[in-house]
């Protein structure tokens, strides 16, 4: 029996016992649900080893459970590779805007609706099936390359303890490359790969002036008004080409190379239709030089979240207010440092609050990094290779300005990642009536099979 033969035939398996996996309510965020989170894993451990998988173990954390699996390759030197996801699921409210129960998953015709359909357990889970199409196929023991599972229980409520565990668990996870599939595909007939996600640092700035508010006609011109400061810093946070004004910002952003803008710009992108997704946005609006692809995939950006002070309430008040407050987030892009933006941030407030105000920029912690696979990448090449087998057709090439732990990944395992995943964008994740659709995660499942022949080789 083929690779398709083999998927076809357990289709119906591989749906039932996903659906038992879904229904465990494994939201990661409500400490009510952290006895859900362990009931999660355990039943995705107990699933592996019945599947045959060698080695299965339950990773404790300070906090939720990871799975970890291995299935060596018959050939001690083949090469290794880690498939990244989560177990762990978003809340689900509001529950009155879900047409079926979020853990009562539910089929209609090809699509299975219900809380972590796509993201993360559907695909996760067409990798188990695909490792056993591919040894149904062959014939084989084993893998051609060493299979290791991650599954973590964390990445919905920040992965706060994933970079210790990989750090605890260095010598165990050591492999040539990291596949994650926990991303989306550009369009059910349009597959695509995405090759990169963007970072993201966050700041809150406040300015005081006076000691108290005070009246503006006894003393409005004559002493710094923290709100027209605030304005007046905010305002300069872009130059006329809405480029990021802090010194070396752009230093180290890796440039699109002229074949992934070309690549890009075949991707059927109707930006009127994307516009009125965009909260019915009335224009594009970015740096200049770019299209709208580029710039929310491989550009970084300074955004204003909120700016407060003074008097908020009815009425007037006639006041000069002792203070302003504003949020600021950067998304970031491949090459650059969080915590070098940081810095450059802090020093760029303190270089332009006037006199007589005294500036405070708070910062939650290091940041997220960005991550980054080039399309020329011998593993890249391997795991397009193998998408084009599955689905038939180019595959395209995608990024996504969303932020995980994918860089704590590449760095801390010093492994190329590699995306391969089957999710749409209009997969409803993190939303009421979340869901997936079951052929697209047949593919992802006989893709998946065809990847580890095809890393074998590229990777040696």
């Amino acid at each position: 029996m083929d690779v398709v033969g083999y998927i076809r035939e357990e289709r119906d398996r591989f749906v039932a016992d996903l659906k038992e996996w879904l229904a465990i309510p494994s939201v990661s965020g409500d400490p009510a649900h952290a006895a859900d989170v362990r009931r999660s894993a355990d039943w995705l451990a107990a699933h592996l080893r019945e599947q045959g998988w060698p080695t299965v173990e339950i990773w404790d954390t300070p906090g939720l459970p990871a799975v970890y699996a291995e299935w060596p390759a018959a050939d001690p030197d083949a090469p290794s590779v880690v498939v990244y996801g989560h177990h762990d699921v978003q809340p689900v409210e509001p529950l009155d805007e879900w047409d079926t129960d979020p853990f009562v998953p539910v089929e209609r015709g090809d699509r299975l609706i219900g809380r972590g359909t796509s993201d993360d357990k559907g695909q996760v889970f067409f990798h188990t099936l695909g490792l056993r199409a591919l040894l149904a196929a062959t014939g084989a023991q084993a893998p051609p390359v060493t299979v290791k599972l991650l599954v973590e229980g964390e990445e919905e409520s920040g992965s706060v303890h994933f970079a210790d565990l990989l750090r605890a668990h260095r010598d165990r996870l050591a492999c040539d490359a990291v596949v994650i599939s926990d991303t989306t595909m550009w369009a059910a007939d349009v597959p695509s790969m995405c090759t990169g996600m963007r970072g993201l640092t966050e700041a809150e700035v406040t300015l005081r002036g006076p000691a108290t508010d005070l009246h503006s006609g006894s003393f409005g011109g004559a002493v710094p008004n923290p709100l027209h400061a605030m304005a007046t810093l905010l305002a300069g946070l872009h130059d006329a080409d809405e480029r990021v004004t802090l010194p070396g910002f752009y230093d180290d952003v890796v440039p699109l190379t002229d074949e992934e803008r070309a690549l890009f710009g075949k991707l059927p992108f109707d930006e009127d239709e994307w516009l009125r997704t965009a909260g019915n946005s009335r224009a594009p609006h970015g740096e200049r030089g770019y299209t709208t692809l580029e710039r929310i995939w491989a550009r970084p950006t300074a955004e204003i979240n909120g700016m407060w002070g003074g008097h908020t309430g009815a009425g007037g008040k006639t006041i000069v207010p002792r203070d302003a407050h504003a949020k600021i987030s950067f998304r970031l892009v491949a090459g650059q440092d969080p915590v070098k933006v940081q810095d450059s941030f802090r020093a760029w407030v303190a270089e332009r609050t006037p006199p007589g105000v005294e500036a405070e920029v708070r910062i939650p912690g290091g940041g997220v990094r960005p991550c980054f696979s080039p399309i020329d990448s011998p593993g890249v090449l391997a795991a397009r290779r193998a998408m084009e087998r599955a689905f038939g057709r180019e595959v395209l090439f995608t990024r996504e300005g969303g932020s995980g732990p994918e860089a704590d990944l590449a760095d801390v395992l010093d492994a190329p990642l590699i995306f391969v995943a089957v999710g749409l964008d209009d997969d409803r994740i993190h939303a009421p009536n979340e869901k997936v659709e079951i052929p697209l995660l047949l593919k992802g499942a006989e893709a998946a099979a065809h990847l580890w022949e095809e890393l074998a080789g590229a990777l040696r």
